[in-house]
Formats: structure tokens, sequence, C-alpha cells
């Protein structure tokens, strides 16, 4: 596939508090129409294509999840590599791509708050509480439960799960579209810094089959709050991230306390 040649470029999101307009440095993309042709997953797909993360490129980022690839997505904090998080082969190339050990536990992306109860059990929390902290900067740490749909080789030897609802509104469209979680893990090789930027992970960029553009993300590299949630009433930071005061302001208001 013939991409454009880069140029700068500016790019709106609507209707989430962290998609501020801002410019993408270094972005190379392809028209709608070109992208729209190639990619029906039969695919003739060349992976590492870069498209900008915006409503017009939301049908080719689901069909290549649906389909069982990886891509590089931007969200409210880094940029992380998504896949279905019911499909044990997507999981583990995800894990190939970082070079991490597959004991290392990853997160979940979902569309909506309602859709948390699909993959963990929720039913101790105070009611309004997930709305509260959700969409936003937050991952919760919950107890999957016999009932959840995941995918059982999904971090093997763990009973909890960290699900994350971003303030950003393509991913939440592609995890709606998908109608499945997205296994959640930093476009990064393990051990190196986070991305705020597609350039921070220019080197892996041909191990996805799909490389979304949001810009440089505003947020830096601190990733999200980390909040386990898994014991009714009580509450334990497992990484302070960029959303620690108001996370443990909102907890204290549902009536819940830190365990240290």
């Amino acid at each position: 596939m013939l991409l454009k040649p880069k140029r700068l470029f500016k790019v709106s999101f609507m209707s989430s508090s962290a998609q501020r307009h801002f410019v993408g440095v270094g972005a190379q993309f392809v028209s709608m129409a070109q992208s729209t042709k190639t990619l029906h997953m039969g695919l003739g797909l060349t992976p590492g294509t870069i498209l900008t993360s915006s409503d017009d490129h939301v049908k080719e980022a689901i069909d290549a999840i649906t389909a069982g690839k990886v891509i590089a997505v931007p969200t409210d904090t880094l940029y992380g590599f998504a896949c279905d998080a019911c499909s044990a082969e997507a999981v583990n190339r995800i894990y190939e791509i970082k070079g991490r050990k597959l004991t290392s536990p990853l997160a979940i992306c979902v569309a909506d708050v309602p859709d948390i109860s699909r993959f963990a059990i929720v039913d101790h929390l105070p009611i309004g509480l997930l709305d509260q902290l959700l969409p936003g900067p937050v991952t919760v740490v919950l107890k999957r439960g016999n009932s959840s749909v995941l995918e059982k080789s999904l971090n093997p030897g763990l009973e909890s799960i960290g699900v994350r609802v971003p303030d950003f509104d393509f991913i939440r469209a592609v995890a709606r579209g998908s109608r499945s979680a997205l296994a959640l893990m930093s476009a990064n090789v393990s051990g190196s810094q986070s991305s705020v930027s597609i350039r921070d992970f220019e080197e892996l960029w041909p191990q996805c089959a799909l490389v979304y553009d949001g810009g440089i993300l505003p947020s830096g590299r601190a990733g999200s709050t980390v909040v386990d949630l898994v014991q009714p009433g009580l509450y334990k930071i497992l990484r302070d991230g960029s959303a620690r005061e108001e996370t443990t302001a909102i907890l204290h208001t549902f009536g819940l306390k830190e365990v240290m």
C-alpha cells in the first residue's frame, strides 16, 4: 500500500474531555476510500499501516480486532496495543510484540461502564461508584468470577482483572463495535518508556496490523491510576498514575477505606 508523504495535521476529537485539539506530528495516512477497499480482512493490508484515530477509520479497527489482529491505538493516557481479549492467539501476539512474559498481567478495555459486569464482579460496589470513576484515566481491578466471558488463558493464575473505560471516543467505539473487551497493554517494548506519540514505538509499527495516530497525547507518561476494588468497602492504590487525587476523593465520597 502506498502511503502519502509525512505532513503535519490537526485532529479534533469531540465529546471527551481528554480529546482536545492538538497537532499530530509526522503522521502518515491513507484515504478513507483506499482503506475501505483494502481492509476487508482478506486484507491486502500492509502491516504497520498508519491511519488517523478519527471516526472515519473506526470500521477498519473493528475489522482488524474481529479478525484476531493487534492494533496500536491512543487512549486518554498512553498509546496501547489492543486486540480481542477473548482470542488467546491475539493476546499471545501482544506479549510477543512487547517481549513480555506471559505471566505479566494485562488489562482490558470496554466501551461503557455497564459492560464491565460481563467480565468482572461488580455487585459488591456502591451504586454509582464506577460511573463516577469512569470513563477516565483509571484502571479498576476486580474479581473475574466464574461467569466472566474472558478468555481463560488471559492473565493465568490471577482471579482478578484490571478494567478500563478510557475517556477517548475512538477506542471506546472500537470496543463497542467489536462487541467484546479489548486486551490492552502499553505500546512499547517491555521495560522501555511509555509512549505518548506513535514515534515512541516506531520500531514496532510493522508488528501491528494498523497503527492509529492521535497526535501527541497531553497527559504525560504516568499512565492510568490503578485501584484494587476486589474487597467490599475497601480500596488499594496499586499505581499512582495520573489521577490519584481525584480517584481517592471519589472513593472516600462513597465510604471506601484505603488498605495500605
